[in-house]
């Protein structure tokens, strides 16, 4: 068993949210000429790239890949490959910043999904990060519905972001029952398959052939995807996921510096209000975690 490195677990933590904004970065900046599938497809074959390196160095490749639950990867890689469909499409109708605060609803969902599906108990704490998750959420809407300037474009880019939550939510739910019988790596595996398989379904629809920038960047989008998804799986091997967990949210202010020096969008009054209550209902749902014998009362 590992021992516990705390300072390592944090930076591979806060490196993962760092990989990742940079893979969100260039998802982005191709969002206009790139269709989604085809984006989806090339973030996913360039981080099969890193993730199958790692897997051979730990030996777990191929051998890592066996398993006794195919039916089970195959919900968990359809949640997940969909979740990054509509997290694509949300990115690239929305700032940054907002896209990947409404992705941190996931771990509220979660925590409520668990009840329906695992029979966890419904707890006072996760009914007050719903709420604090909901209210959040209105306030980022209410500039749009309660007779501003309307902007459909906005609201779908909303809807699809807590459809991201949502799908999100559902795939942790299952990455939760595989990991029982399953290796970390196998489940990783699957979903980026799948995820590339569901990217490639979309070829009939066309893809335009890619200068060499565009190329550069979707390259670029797998490889950070990829090596993010490394850090943060090594992050908590160096530490429970409740230890890591407040320091998910750091993650936030990486997007919000690319919203400000990068794509020149000034952070909306509605996200700084919004921005507490959201975080707040996942540090909740977080705490439970942390706090089960407290989280019974």
């Amino acid at each position: 068993m590992t021992a516990d490195r705390p300072t390592l677990a944090i930076t591979l933590r806060v490196l993962s949210g760092m990989l990742f904004t940079g893979m969100v970065i260039c998802v982005k900046a191709v969002s206009e000429t790139v269709p989604l599938g085809q984006t989806v497809f090339y973030r996913s074959f360039f981080a099969l790239i890193p993730l199958v390196i790692f897997l051979a160095l730990r030996r777990e490749f191929p051998g890592g890949l066996r398993t006794g639950r195919p039916v089970g990867h195959l919900v968990r890689s359809t949640f997940g490959a969909l979740a990054m469909f509509t997290s694509f499409a949300s990115v690239a109708l929305l700032p940054l910043a907002e896209a990947v605060l409404l992705a941190q609803l996931a771990p509220v969902l979660t925590a409520l999904a668990a009840v329906v599906f695992l029979s966890e108990r419904l707890t006072r704490w996760r009914v007050a990060a719903l709420a604090f998750g909901f209210c959040g959420v209105m306030v980022l809407v209410w500039p749009d519905l309660g007779g501003g300037a309307f902007d459909a474009g906005r609201l779908i880019g909303i809807g699809l972001g807590l459809l991201t939550a949502v799908l999100t939510a559902f795939a942790l739910i299952m990455v939760r029952s595989l990991s029982h019988t399953e290796s970390p790596g196998a489940i990783a595996f699957y979903f980026v398959v799948a995820s590339m398989i569901g990217g490639l379904l979309t070829l009939p629809w066309g893809w335009p052939v890619l200068n060499a920038p565009t190329l550069s960047l979707l390259v670029l989008a797998g490889l950070f995807g990829g090596f993010a998804h490394i850090a943060m799986t090594l992050s908590f091997r160096y530490a429970e996921a409740s230890y890591l967990a407040p320091f998910e949210y750091i993650t936030l202010a990486w997007p919000i510096l690319a919203d400000l020096l990068i794509f020149d969008l000034p952070l909306s009054t509605s996200f700084l209000l919004a921005l507490p209550l959201v975080l707040g209902g996942a540090v909740l749902a977080a705490a439970e975690r942390r706090n089960p014998v407290r989280a019974q009362r």
